[in-house]
């Protein structure tokens, strides 16, 4: 029964049919042109349309998943951005480009190729990921933070977002390991993605400076360890510092520190944090209480509102979905890209360590599969 909060030590970390059912879920809302919205009838973004996108590559549905990078690619302007929302194959919302929107292709672009070993699939989208990482570092400043959009006219939208930041600090991680495989130089993207770690590790004052502080939310306590630009250490007391703020025992992760509202798509951002900050045992026990949420058609509800004890938005979206599948294979490692948001891998450094060096060995054996597929 949702709402209920039964003992997670007696729950399934994943469920019977989990990974099938999720994924029929998504292929269900995906439309003919490889287009995957919220749910039917509703927009698409970049961003959660990615996010989708990577679920069904988990999940073995690489056709459907190609498809979706497909439909990215017909619809990427000639400066390499999209703009913030799509229905019905028509611009929703051409008020803005976000940047970290843009930049979340590369991510999943990497995503797919690491399961998958096709190498000719990375090939085939190297431009539009270089193209979009391009527009988005446009949008750098000198202090190292990325402005968070541009207007329709295409002028930058002058601040910075600390977890859009970081969205884009692990895309660039993403977009430097496909240059490296594909041997094309980036050193200036390497460059650009270590001035914005800095940033967010050191510069609080270069984010929220034209708005309210983005502090309530739980994705700006935690992003930034999900992401990379907190580990070790540093990221578990980052963790530590918000838990009681933010993680509502039994239920899971709230969205915003002033609402009585758990969700489900932050609670497995948060597990991934927590696996990379090392904490196992929390990420799974918050991972197993998630899938009360889940739908007889498989898909999960966004949210539940605990002091009115109700599934609230009445929604299923496709990202929340995406969202699960990746905790899920972060937790039981079922892909090759089981860590892709639970550690930072920059395989073009491979030669700097044993552990990278069995990386990139680990990579040119995928390559060699996705060849014989």
């Amino acid at each position: 029964m949702a709402g209920a909060t039964p003992d997670e030590h007696e729950l399934p970390l994943l469920p019977n049919n989990f990974v099938r059912a999720s994924a029929d879920y998504i292929l269900s809302q995906q439309l003919p042109n490889g287009c995957i919205p919220w749910f039917e009838g509703h927009y698409a973004d970049p961003w959660d349309h990615v996010e989708a996108a990577m679920g069904l590559s988990i999940a073995g549905e690489f056709a459907a998943a190609e498809r979706a990078y497909a439909w990215l690619a017909s619809q990427q302007l000639e400066d390499g951005s999209w703009w913030a929302a799509y229905r019905d194959n028509k611009v929703d919302n051409g008020e803005r480009r976000e940047s970290n929107f843009v930049a979340y292709v590369a991510t999943g672009i990497w995503h797919h190729y690491l399961i998958s070993g096709d190498r000719a699939f990375l090939a085939g989208h190297w431009g539009m990921a270089e193209a979009a990482l391009e527009f988005v570092l446009k949008l750098q400043s000198f202090h190292g933070e990325i402005q968070w959009a541009v207007d329709g006219d295409g002028a930058p939208m002058e601040d910075a977002l600390i977890t859009g930041c970081a969205s884009i600090f692990k895309s660039l991680e993403c977009g430097i390991n496909i240059a490296a495989v594909l041997q094309v130089p980036k050193p200036e993207w390497s460059d650009a993605r270590e001035r914005l770690g800095l940033a967010l590790r050191e510069k609080p004052h270069r984010f929220d400076r034209t708005w309210e502080s983005k502090a309530r939310f739980s994705m700006d306590w935690f992003y930034p360890v999900l992401t990379g630009a907190f580990s070790g250490d540093a990221a578990k007391a980052r963790l530590q510092q918000k838990w009681d703020e933010f993680v509502v025992p039994g239920l899971g992760c709230r969205c915003v520190n002033d609402e009585p509202w758990v969700t489900v798509a932050e609670s497995c951002e948060l597990t991934m944090a927590l696996l990379a900050a090392g904490e196992m045992s929390k990420a799974r026990t918050l991972y197993r209480g998630l899938h009360r949420w889940q739908d007889t058609d498989g898909g999960y509800w966004t949210g539940y509102v605990y002091r009115d004890s109700a599934v609230w938005p009445e929604e299923k979206t496709t990202w929340t979905v995406g969202a699960m599948l990746l905790a899920a294979d972060a937790l039981a490692g079922l892909t090759p890209a089981s860590k892709l948001f639970t550690s930072v891998n920059l395989v073009n450094r491979a030669s700097k360590s044993a552990q990278d060096a069995e990386s990139l060995d680990h990579l040119h054996q995928l390559e060699l599969a996705g060849g014989q597929r």
